[in-house]
């Protein structure tokens, strides 16, 4: 394959494994097998922040929502529904 598609066979890995890691360093490449993509090489940086990204989506779960935020968050809600409850008398 190309030097420049970005895309190389895991026998190209081992033949060209230098010039690979040099394209990978400038964006991702595909490693194939089989015809089959198989593995992304990615310069750390991009690597960094797709973890970051994926990171903020987790935030933003109740599972990982730190204890003291948490104990807050049910506080709050059972002050609103007792509100409601005094509401609906």
């Amino acid at each position: 394959m190309s030097k420049t598609s970005g895309s190389y066979s895991t026998s190209d890995l081992s033949r060209k494994s230098g010039d690979i890691i040099a394209e990978a360093l400038r964006h991702p490449v595909t490693i194939t097998q089989r015809n089959k993509p198989r593995l992304v090489l990615l310069n750390i940086e991009d690597y960094e922040r797709l973890v970051k990204q994926s990171d903020r989506r987790i935030v933003g779960t109740i599972e990982a929502m730190p204890d003291e935020l948490f104990a807050e968050f049910e506080n709050a809600v059972e002050a609103y529904a007792a509100e409601d409850e005094v509401g609906r008398s």
